[in-house]
């Protein structure tokens, strides 16, 4: 919101009418209803000349809603929120702000940002890109984290946002009686991220753990974890019918620093790891992304874009052990009969084509911000 407030003052936009309000700021601690919030905008607004209003962190007051309603049918403001519970990035808030609207999802630091804040900061890159493509993952995507110095205290900090995710997001709206019941299917998810999963199988696994929850409360937790964007759900989608399937899932979580803050183990598993680093880096270059499925052959990624157009991806570390793994990356795609995009995604720095089906570096397709 700040990058936009300084494009607004270049293309000569007077201070006084860009309007910015932190509301996390101890200056602005006691506005916590609608009418405080109304009154301090009041305050700043003169004439009908039009203004730029800026509100950050507005979780923070109950009953924004009719407030922005409000100012944005006077007709004179652009209104731009923020906010970072998961209240504001569930469906809930459409249900009670009217008329247009756009959202934008914030993700967490994908592979070419994280180098670049490391650059800004000069903060050192290793030579080695595969090298530095762990360090990304063990140390994750969240921007502060970048920072810290040590893994030890990057693991902490993000221990510490799981349980402020908890706390502030899920606890605060979602009933939940039993935490240990729901830190168990929370964990369970987490440590199995990018594994096919259906409520069925998930729900006997937690049973042979000592935890039996039932289908309904099972889902009420996937769905408070989903809104707070510490899972994301992909689902299967078979391309003869071109219809979505229903059942069986895999989950992806919103950032890979979740699993190494909560576990001990640091070894890197990398099909789920790299799987789980394309998935979100498509997600934040605006693709809907599905699991696919040719007949008895499962394609890691369908990904489409807005304008409807699709692409075919196959993940794998590397495909230069031997014949036969490449084989097992290439034959789903070679079965696909159209003419969509088909690529192989692997970290090797020899590349080779075969059919049409483009075979990329997944460190340098990132870094060129490309899309599939």
């Amino acid at each position: 919101m700040q990058i936009i407030a300084a494009e607004l003052r270049q293309q000569g936009v007077p201070e006084e009418r860009i309007l910015y309000f932190d509301l996390d700021q101890r200056k602005y601690r006691k506005i916590r209803t609608a009418d405080q919030l109304e009154e301090l905008i009041d305050a700043s607004i003169s004439g009908t000349q039009k203004y730029y209003l800026f509100l950050d962190e507005i979780q923070n007051v109950a009953g924004f809603e009719e407030v922005i309603n409000g100012f944005r049918e006077d007709g004179n403001c652009s209104i731009f929120i923020t906010g970072s519970n998961s209240y504001l990035l569930s469906g809930e808030l459409v249900t009670k702000l009217t008329g247009r609207y756009m959202e934008f999802e914030l993700y967490t630091l994908t592979f070419e940002e994280y180098e670049q804040m490391k650059a800004f900061y000069h903060l050192p890159i290793a030579a080695s890109p595969q090298t530095e493509l762990q360090n990304y993952i063990l140390e994750g995507g969240f921007p502060r984290a970048v920072l810290i110095e040590n893994l030890a205290d990057k693991r902490r900090y993000t221990e510490s946002v799981v349980q402020e995710i908890f706390e502030k997001d899920i606890r605060q709206r979602v009933r939940i009686r039993n935490r240990e019941s729901f830190e168990a299917v929370r964990q369970y998810i987490i440590n199995n991220f990018g594994a096919t999963t259906s409520l069925s199988n998930l729900q006997k696994d937690l049973e042979k753990q000592g935890q039996k929850v039932s289908r309904q409360t099972l889902t009420r937790y996937l769905d408070a974890l989903l809104d707070a964007k510490v899972l994301y759900e992909c689902g299967r989608f078979d391309m003869k019918s071109r219809r979505s399937l229903a059942g069986e899932k895999k989950y992806y979580l919103g950032d890979l620093s979740f699993y190494f803050a909560l576990n001990t183990d640091s070894r890197i598993n990398f099909g789920p790891v790299l799987e789980n680093i394309v998935y979100l880096y498509a997600r934040s270059m605006g693709s809907n992304v599905s699991v696919g499925r040719i007949g008895n052959l499962k394609c890691d990624f369908i990904m489409r874009s807005s304008a409807m157009n699709y692409a075919y991806v196959q993940v794998a570390y590397t495909i230069a052990l031997s014949r036969e793994t490449e084989d097992r990356e290439y034959r789903p795609l070679e079965k696909i009969q159209d003419n969509y995009p088909k690529y192989v995604v692997t970290t090797d720095e020899i590349l080779q084509q075969r059919n049409g089906i483009q075979h990329v570096n997944l460190q340098d397709f990132m870094k060129q911000e490309k899309t599939f």
